[in-house]
């Protein structure tokens, strides 16, 4: 199967999970191309993909600029085939209703600004990247791990992904994704 997985990252982590997509489709012998959103055009034709997947993170109650762009501008031909969207956020590691609220939101703002309903999505719990933070945003987020009981130790970076998840979702996603092709 040919698959397409379009990122976008702000401070690492999203592409990090793209690898790790990657990584696993490749080992099941998947045909792949990864494109970074954010790296300049041109990009890959999806048409010429089976399946495509949309990996983008939440900050600041949005995600990147380069994949709603993307999804905007490709939405017919993503529509079109087995397709998921991988929602990377802090609030997704976490159990707080206003947390999930406010994922729920951005999700449904995304997929209104793009005027794109993905098959599948999946919220993966993103990361704590003090180090590669500057200096407000590393008190902002201090202080917002420190309202969740996570980790505000900010010499160090915290990856709060749950890989496990992570792919046994890919592994359901390509089971699905084989039978609608059949």
């Amino acid at each position: 199967m040919r698959v397409l997985l379009v990122y976008g990252t702000t401070d690492g982590h999203t592409q990090k999970i793209a690898g790790f997509v990657a990584d696993r489709l490749g080992r099941q012998g998947h045909q792949l191309v990864v494109a970074n959103a954010g790296d300049v055009p041109p990009f890959p034709d999806p048409r010429a993909f089976d399946t495509i997947l949309v990996a983008a993170s939440v900050h600041l109650g949005r995600y990147q600029a380069a994949v709603v762009r993307f999804v905007r501008e490709h939405r017919a031909a993503i529509s079109a085939r087995a397709n998921a969207f991988i929602s990377v956020s802090l609030s997704a590691a976490g159990h707080d209703p206003d947390d999930v609220a406010g994922l729920q939101r951005c999700v449904a703002d995304f997929m209104r600004s793009t005027g794109w309903a993905p098959r599948r999505i999946h919220h993966v719990a993103g990361a704590f990247r003090y180090t590669a933070y500057h200096f407000l945003t590393r008190y902002v987020m201090k202080y917002k791990a420190y309202r969740r009981g996570a980790p505000t130790d900010t010499r160090y970076d915290y990856e709060l992904t749950d890989w496990d998840d992570l792919a046994r979702f890919i592994d359901r996603f390509v089971c699905i994704a084989k039978v609608a092709r059949a």
